[in-house]
């Protein structure tokens, strides 16, 4: 059994699958007549459902957030450091919903899929996904879970802006969104690094225009070498520093181009470790969501206009070292929640771990999480 099976975690959890066979409709139009959503829960929903917080993952996560998937497992889930007893998301208060999103590899359904009209895969003809549609599919399954408020909507990078969609699209089924390491959207920049990542895996000559799964391939290299260009992107200039420097694997400069220095070596480890468990088409439709995402286009670029629709109380937190969602973001929009006279908390973490800051309990981080949820879980009386 893992040694951190202690009071603080949620021990041994089981994920379970809902099918839906009323039809979806996407934004972009096309419909889903069928699908599942892989989900897993914390803590119990006390008797009117108002202790429900519902958990959305960022690019490369899933429904596995918190706890074990059995005694042998060497990792706890996700974001255990901040879900289970006595932790910012207390689950000896709260009823914790993790879900994999629509288009996802992780059990929801997604390109890998059995496509019922072809009986293969979907591949590349499943739908491009928004974080709008993320959003309706997560109503239903809370329809279906019987919650019609969520104490709160919590994520992380891409989950803080589903969290801040679902303030706008459902703004009488949330009482608070916690929108951490986030933006309301992407910069040229940010567009610029996803399309390097998805030319990387189109480039792959086992990518096979995305029908890799009949050809019993896959593109490891393309999606390793795009694993590789967003984990840059994740560390902080001075993380990477402290943690390999200049180091070279064998203390000499062998002039050849494997790796040799420490970094090259981790950035290729953690890229074909990614290659193993992950699919490039869901990655693919991933950070295309991430570029779509922008709640103030159709408000002529006001995000303050846009925000009017949200009635519930937000936590904004950004990080300093953080320059993939700057805390300049946040703070823009801060700024349109203020305009728009919402209720918003805002801090700025001081951590040196760049964007993936929001996955280490820094005491300053832990602190102002956990005070925000306290006062999100006295609300609901629990």
């Amino acid at each position: 059994m893992p040694e951190s099976l202690s009071t603080d975690s949620v021990g041994i959890v089981t994920p379970q699958t809902l099918h839906f066979d009323t039809p979806i409709i996407l934004a972009c139009n096309r419909t889903l007549d069928q699908y599942d959503l892989v989900y897993e829960t914390y803590g119990t929903l006390n008797a009117d459902a108002s202790n429900a917080v519902l958990i959305c993952h960022a690019l490369s996560g899933h429904h596995h957030a918190a706890g074990y998937h059995s005694a042998d497992d060497r990792k706890p889930g996700w974001w255990d450091s901040c879900i289970g007893p006595g932790k910012p998301i207390d689950t000896d208060r709260f009823f914790v919903v993790s879900v994999n999103n629509l288009g996802g590899c992780h059990g929801s359904t997604g390109p890998c899929s059995t496509n019922p009209e072809t009986g293969k895969p979907f591949g590349p003809d499943f739908p491009v996904i928004t974080v709008q549609d993320w959003v309706q599919s997560q109503a239903l399954l809370a329809d279906r879970l019987g919650i019609h408020c969520w104490a709160a909507v919590v994520g992380g990078s891409l989950g803080g802006m589903q969290a801040l969609q679902w303030s706008l699209d459902y703004p009488d089924r949330i009482r608070h969104a916690a929108v951490i390491a986030s933006t309301p959207r992407l910069s040229a920049q940010n567009i610029a690094f996803n399309e390097v990542a998805r030319q990387a895996i189109t480039s792959d000559p086992d990518f096979h225009e995305g029908h890799y799964y009949q050809h019993n391939t896959l593109p490891r290299r393309g999606l390793m070498l795009a694993r590789m260009v967003g984990h840059i992107t994740y560390l902080s200039d001075a993380s990477m520093g402290e943690k390999f420097g200049r180091e070279l694997r064998d203390q000499a400069y062998k002039f050849g181009y494997d790796a040799e220095f420490q970094v090259e070596s981790y950035l290729r480890y953690q890229g074909e470790r990614f290659s193993e468990t992950f699919d490039a088409n869901t990655y693919l439709l991933m950070t295309r969501a991430l570029d779509y995402f922008d709640p103030a286009y159709e408000h002529n670029n006001d995000l303050a206009k846009a925000l009017r629709k949200a009635r519930c109380e937000f936590l904004v937190l950004s990080f300093s070292t953080d320059w993939r969602f700057t805390p300049a973001r946040s703070q823009e929009l801060v700024d349109a929640m203020i305009a728009a006279r919402c209720k918003v908390s805002y801090a700025e973490i001081d951590a040196p771990w760049g964007h993936d800051a929001f996955l280490i309990p820094t005491p300053r981080y832990t602190a102002v999480f956990s005070a925000y949820m306290d006062r999100v879980g006295r609300e609901v009386g629990a």
